[in-house]
């Protein structure tokens, strides 16, 4: 008799992540076909006569969803170091912007890299996230700044994905900072993103959704629902980096566009936490960049957790404020500096991950039909991935249904 199945992992505890809290399997097993959940249950519950091509024993280890890091700038060149210290020794992160750091430096290396030494220099971080159990990835650009540097930064974005066995979904990110050849000029680099550069990428198939960065050091309101609009034209979903550093009302304009999530969150007001309710949108929390900035102002996770906003979590990768390439240490972050359970830490890079990629139908829980996308994890129960700082009990991956670890 032909075999119905192609894999079949057997003797594993599974969560599920579906429903409320870990969605705990004791006894489970999953079957695949075609790089997709075919069958999830107890072990007991196995359809008799079901055959599968090649079974595997989990050794009684923890089963999860691939874990998903929804919110990177992982794609850029060169270091600043040089800023930490200077932050150390008292100068603030807006100072060191305005006086041409920040994100404008790393434009500036990015632009001198070519697309080789930027997709290598980027494949050595990516790999240090898929060693923990990364399988999607989100990718923004937004250190080229120009159109052909922006368009460098995607395609790299995109051969890390034909490189490795990883999703990657790309973002949009030129209203990240204002270049220095618009200087004083932000209306007529936001009139370039929206007529020029937007539609240019979009048309080649190099944008998932579109980002802005709406805060003081960046663009206004205005400046950011132009972009916004830009999108909605191209059928492109939209996303923000919103009251990071101030409240500019950046939450409460994502959600009026149907925003796939809100990211960073420090300054978020009661009406922008309305406003996330009613539209569905997904709050981001990046502890890497609130730990790295020493900022004090916490996310207001409680009042997020009354209005029932769900609550992702990513490690925020990128060379100025949060140099991290852990996702695993962004779990223990998030439950000791944001006070999030180790239930609600886990859903943050598995099901609520998913949804702030507009991927809840195809990843972040393991149901029937869903891409096969699992993690097997030397772990006693699930809340032991948030507790062990450096730790890395990873045992094996699956992606798509075909082993690609362990590693």
């Amino acid at each position: 008799m032909a075999a119905q199945w192609d894999a079949l992992w057997c003797n594993a505890r599974i969560a599920t992540m579906a429903g409320d809290g870990y969605g705990e399997i004791e006894d489970g097993a999953i079957a695949v076909r075609d790089g997709r959940i075919a069958w999830i249950g107890p072990a007991s519950e196995l359809p008799a006569g079901q055959r599968a091509a090649t079974e595997y024993d989990a050794e009684h280890c923890w089963l999860t969803p691939g874990l998903i890091d929804c919110h990177t700038h992982i794609v850029y060149a060169g270091n600043r170091s040089n800023e930490f210290e200077d932050r150390l020794n008292g100068v603030a992160y807006e100072d060191i912007a305005r006086r041409g750091g920040g994100i404008v430096s790393t434009v500036r290396a990015t632009r001198a890299a070519t697309e080789d030494e930027l997709l290598e220099a980027s494949l050595t971080r990516v790999r240090r996230l898929l060693e923990e159990g990364v399988t999607t990835l989100e990718i923004k650009s937004g250190y080229g700044l120009d159109l052909e540097s922006e368009r460098k930064m995607l395609r790299v974005a995109r051969r890390i994905g034909d490189l490795l066995p990883v999703t990657v979904r790309t973002t949009f990110l030129g209203a990240h900072a204002l270049p220095p050849e618009y200087a004083g000029q932000a209306d007529d680099y936001v009139d370039t993103i929206c007529r020029t550069m937007l539609p240019a990428l979009a048309e080649e198939g190099l944008v998932d959704a579109v980002d802005a960065f709406c805060e003081r050091i960046g663009f206004t309101a205005a400046q950011t629902e132009r972009v916004f609009q830009a999108a909605q034209r191209l059928g492109l979903p939209v996303k923000l980096h919103a009251e990071q550093l101030s409240d500019q009302g950046g939450t409460a304009l994502a959600a009026r566009y149907g925003a796939l999530s809100a990211d960073h969150l420090e300054f978020l007001s009661a009406e922008g936490i309305a406003a996330m309710a009613a539209s569905g949108t997904v709050a981001v929390l990046l502890p890497g960049a609130f730990y790295f900035l020493r900022e004090t102002r916490l996310p207001p996770v409680q009042a997020l957790r009354d209005a029932q906003v769900p609550m992702a979590l990513a490690t925020d990768c990128n060379p100025g404020t949060s140099p991290m390439t852990s996702l695993l240490l962004t779990l223990n972050m998030a439950c000791t500096l944001f006070r999030l359970t180790p239930q609600e830490a886990l859903a943050g890079v598995t099901r609520h991950a998913a949804q702030a990629l507009g991927l809840g139908n195809e990843a972040g829980t393991l149901e029937v039909g869903k891409r096969a996308d699992f993690v097997l994890w030397n772990v006693e129960r699930p809340g032991e991935l948030a507790y062990a700082i450096g730790a890395n009990p990873c045992k094996a991956v699956v992606r798509a249904g075909l082993a690609v670890g362990p590693r």
